[in-house]
């Protein structure tokens, strides 16, 4: 693994700028829907979980994996503030094991937003991210432009193809690349 953010830096993504710039409701909406099981994988203190908590409702759960235990406390501590405590589940991965196979086939959608890049096994982090996802369900990438280049996501997206994922559409995303990908 080349890097993987600290959990501090998590504050310096975390703002009301950035909840401006990336809209959860307008990017995940289409998504993400009542009584849904999704997975935020890099979730770090949840810029998109919380949003996404409240998006699936009562009924749903987002299961939230992060490598970094300091910044999950602070999901949880967040969460549990909002009164979303009961519908996101928090787990901390390993640098190989995103630690979902207790949720295999039973997610709708998936989020890895600017995380990919960090991940030390691209294919097997890719094969864990689909087997959680039931078929049809849906995968967002985004990267940063800022640190993954064209070729490196093209690299990023046909790895993802090859784990079982077909790419559906790029929509826009500032200031990232991004592919809307299909679990087969």
């Amino acid at each position: 693994m080349a890097y993987v953010a600290p959990w501090w830096s998590h504050w310096g993504v975390d703002h009301s700028l950035r909840r401006w710039v990336h809209r959860p409701q307008r990017l995940l909406g289409p998504h993400v829907t009542d009584g849904m099981t999704v997975l935020d994988v890099g979730c770090g203190m949840g810029v998109f979980s919380l949003p996404m908590a409240r998006m699936v409702g009562p009924q749903g759960r987002v299961v939230a994996v992060d490598i970094e235990q300091r910044a999950l406390d602070i999901l949880i501590e967040r969460a549990a503030k909002t009164g979303l405590g009961d519908r996101i589940v928090a787990r901390r991965c390993a640098p190989d094991d995103l630690g979902l196979a207790e949720f295999a086939g039973q997610a709708g959608f998936a989020l890895a937003f600017w995380m990919v890049h960090e991940a030390p096994d691209l294919a097997g982090f890719l094969a864990q991210v689909r087997a959680g996802l039931r078929p049809g369900g849906r995968f967002l990438v985004a990267e940063p432009i800022f640190h993954v280049g064209r070729a490196a996501f093209a690299r990023e997206v046909a790895a993802a193809e090859c784990a079982g994922f077909t790419a559906r559409r790029r929509p826009h995303v500032w200031f990232s690349r991004a592919a809307l990908l299909d679990a087969v």
